[in-house]
């Protein structure tokens, strides 16, 4: 109920894909705006972004090569991270939880289209929803408008 009430207060879109157990919002900002508000507000948490995957240039790239004629994507990235201290407490809940490290957040906008798709896996019940709280709190910053 939370997130639908962000939602409408954002003029954002939210979805649950239980399918593919991802969270994930739309918005109308610019791709590029999105990117940048991704990096900002996972640097102002104090973290470092380990990795950007840039999934959509890889995928354009090798469309040919892999006997493809689909677009899939205007423009597509995955940024990894991870958090010390959250890590350490959810790891301390549960060594397991390692499967989860690190945590990405992916943006991602259709060909001919003018939203942009941000968002991240749903995580289960448990020590694991501190990070999910901490994953869709750096997309509702980095969207809001």
């Amino acid at each position: 109920m939370k997130q639908i009430i962000l939602a409408t207060v954002f003029g954002l879109t939210t979805q649950f894909a239980a399918a593919q157990d991802m969270i994930h919002y739309t918005t109308t900002l610019d791709f590029d705006d999105v990117t940048f508000g991704i990096e900002n507000a996972i640097t102002d948490l104090g973290l470092v972004v380990d990795n950007i995957s840039h999934v959509g240039e890889m995928l354009e790239r090798t469309r040919e090569a892999t006997g493809s004629d689909v677009v899939l994507f205007q423009a597509a990235e995955v940024y990894s991270f991870c958090s010390a201290s959250l890590s350490r407490q959810v790891m301390e809940a549960d060594p397991m939880n390692i499967v989860f490290c690190p945590y990405d957040i992916f943006v991602a906008q259709l060909p001919g289209s003018d939203q942009v798709t941000v968002g991240f896996r749903q995580y289960p019940k448990g020590a694991m929803q501190v990070i999910q709280m901490m994953l869709d709190g750096i997309v509702q910053e980095a969207i809001e408008e």
